[in-house]
């Protein structure tokens, strides 16, 4: 028996500056039969389309960024305090040098093809709408770009339908 239960995305208590900016979230997406993960402080909550959706960044560089690419859906898991050490490891170690899952404990769930983690508190399934590169040329603040983006190593921002909320 689960210890998750759906609700609707209108039911998402948490502030969401506090829930992907504080609190952080693990992006997950598997291909040919494994799951990648990674931590991360950026992203939103909201509506666009007329659906409810998030939207993520991710560098080319990450281990994770082929698993989103070649996914239709994956999942942003938000996982109470006391995981902390884990999500920075999550975020600090790469999936191509170890399976930093096992090393985490974590367990992994799924929603039909979409991975996801037991040991969250809330799980957002989501399927891709959009993606694109940031560009220089697209900075109105010159400064964000020059700060941020040193390297011009850019996001890929997506844009992701929220299918479902899974909360414990």
């Amino acid at each position: 028996m689960s210890e998750f239960r759906e609700i609707s995305p209108l039911e998402i208590g948490d502030n969401p500056f506090q829930l992907i900016g504080k609190d952080w979230m693990l992006i997950t997406a598997e291909k040919d039969g494994v799951a990648n993960t990674m931590t991360a402080s950026y992203g939103t909550l909201g509506r666009l389309w007329n659906k409810p959706v998030a939207t993520i960044y991710v560098r080319p560089a990450r281990h994770t960024y082929s698993f989103i690419e070649s996914a239709d859906t994956l999942s942003l898991t938000f996982f109470d305090e006391k995981y902390r050490k884990e999500l920075t490891y999550m975020g600090r170690t790469s999936g191509r040098d170890e399976d930093k899952i096992a090393h985490c404990g974590f367990h992994l769930l799924h929603d039909g093809e979409t991975p996801y983690f037991q040991e969250a508190r809330l799980v957002l399934i989501c399927r891709k709408l959009y993606s694109q590169m940031l560009e220089t040329d697209c900075f109105l603040d010159a400064e964000v770009d020059e700060k941020d983006y040193p390297l011009k190593d850019y996001h890929r921002v997506y844009v992701v339908e929220i299918l479902k909320v899974l909360q414990k």
